[in-house]
């Protein structure tokens, strides 16, 4: 019956009733050629805060051994510079000229709520949520017959408390959401979590405790469920909340000898090393339970490391220009790791991909291309995690922040602006990274062209409407 209901809501977000007359007659258990799969997330965290990615002083071991044993790509671009219209981005294979979500808060539309500052005071704003018409990766895969889990952090569920990962697509759901402000506070040693539609309490975090670190019970969620789904093929995503600020975390012995460092860089960098240790004790459960083989790993970040970060100290972005809220390459360039032992070959790709290029990936990966919806703008890069090269330069990424931010990148050569109303600027990325030599005015015909493409791409939102759109 859960099936056939799950055939009708696709057929519902309009995909052909043939297609989903056939979702049933897979196997029961993942094989390497068609492996579970596990997404992990960062939340802002900067290209250049892995050790793997050149930094210094961060220890990520464990992230570190699946970048060496598997394809890291050198030119990942994250959905958006910030986690709501990335993670939109991530989920739908759709770009944020055309998502639901184009940034955190909405200028209409949406719902109203409560957002609480890190200062403690309240502000009324707006959130758009996905809609039950959206087609997310959990919705497709599902019907490809994987079991499918969201582990902690969703952001897409706005002020609608009906908008759970669990009501789109994802048969089960551990975290926290924006509609129950409190279900993830205090942060990083919460006291509620829902567990589906159901805000329970977390014991060791009673009372202001620092009972146990959300990296661990999001780890011990994650490890629950594969231990429950050991024989069938599953998809996990498990979205980590480190190392968002506020930087918490008691534990911080790795870089106590730093003693230049501020508590701050102290627990930023600690964040990231108390979530690699975690990844490493969901690798190990993988390898006890003989699934290491038959499991496709993935890991990326949001968006770049965020203004509160010590970016200067250890370098988070890389010496890209920007950070997390900026459509330079600060704010959307992000590690992106794949790892699947026997079959993803060891090496670094300058591919050009995007998060939009999910959700055509996995479902190429699943056998589920069927269920796509058809106004994408990601593509099937699935040949370059098997050791096959395909071009994937000659298109067009595109970002936007409605009426604030717009960019655009094809080939070596990258369009942005990051102020309204701000003329573009223009950046040969293979010359200069950085982006530190503006050359608009010596290409006025490319800054035009891309101009004129990236206004193609944007499609009208009722929730950011722009001077002189219709709905």
């Amino acid at each position: 019956m859960k099936n056939l209901i799950l055939a009708g809501s696709l057929c519902t977000a309009g995909i052909a009733l043939t297609s989903c007359l056939s979702t049933h007659e897979k196997d029961k258990q993942a094989t390497p050629d068609r492996p579970n799969i596990i997404f992990i997330l960062a939340d802002d965290m900067g290209y250049g805060d892995l050790s793997c990615y050149g930094n210094k002083y961060v220890q990520t071991p464990n992230i570190d051994k699946l970048a060496e044993t598997g394809t890291r790509f050198e030119q990942c671009y994250a959905g958006s510079g910030i986690s709501s219209p990335s993670r939109c981005a991530l989920m739908t294979g759709k770009n944020t000229g055309n998502t639901r979500i184009r940034d955190n808060m909405c200028t209409a539309g949406g719902i109203a709520g409560i957002k609480v500052n890190p200062g403690g005071d309240s502000t009324i704003v707006r959130r758009a949520n996905l809609l039950p018409q959206d087609t997310t990766i959990a919705t497709v895969l599902s019907a490809a017959g994987y079991r499918t889990c969201l582990v902690n952090k969703w952001h897409l569920d706005g002020y609608d408390k009906g908008a759970s990962p669990n009501h789109r697509g994802f048969d089960e759901f551990y975290g926290w959401t924006i509609s129950t402000v409190h279900s993830n506070s205090p942060y990083y040693y919460p006291y509620y979590r829902f567990h589906g539609d159901s805000l329970i309490n977390i014991p060791e975090n009673a009372n202001g405790k620092h009972g146990i670190h959300n990296n661990d019970l999001s780890t011990n969620d994650a490890i629950a469920f594969i231990r429950r789904n050991k024989n069938n093929p599953f998809f996990l995503y498990l979205a980590y909340d480190a190392p968002h600020e506020p930087y918490n975390i008691d534990q911080t012995a790795w870089y106590e000898g730093q003693e230049t460092w501020t508590p701050d860089t102290k627990r930023y960098a600690s964040l990231i090393t108390h979530m690699d240790a975690a990844i490493g004790r969901l690798l190990d459960e993988l390898e006890q339970l003989n699934l290491r083989e038959n499991t496709l790993i993935i890991f990326a970040s949001d968006n770049g490391a965020a203004i509160q970060a010590p970016l200067e100290v250890l370098n988070c972005n890389a010496g890209f220009r920007g950070r997390k809220g900026m459509l330079y390459e600060g704010g959307i360039r992000v590690p992106f790791i794949v790892n699947q032992p026997g079959k993803v070959p060891v090496q670094k790709l300058e591919n050009m991909i995007y998060f939009p290029d999910m959700m055509p990936t996995l479902a190429a990966l699943t056998e589920a291309t069927a269920y796509l919806p058809k106004d994408l703008n990601g593509m099937n890069i699935l040949p370059l995690f098997y050791g096959q090269q395909i071009n994937t330069n000659d298109r067009m990424l595109y970002w936007e922040f409605p009426g604030k931010q717009r960019a655009a990148r094809k080939g070596d050569w990258k369009c942005v602006t990051i102020k309204p109303d701000q003329p573009l600027e223009l950046y040969n990325l293979k010359e200069d990274p950085s982006e530190t030599t503006n050359l608009a005015d010596k290409y006025p015909e490319m800054v035009q062209e891309f101009d004129q493409a990236m206004q193609k791409m944007h499609v009208p939102s009722p929730c950011w409407p722009q001077p002189g759109e219709t709905f």
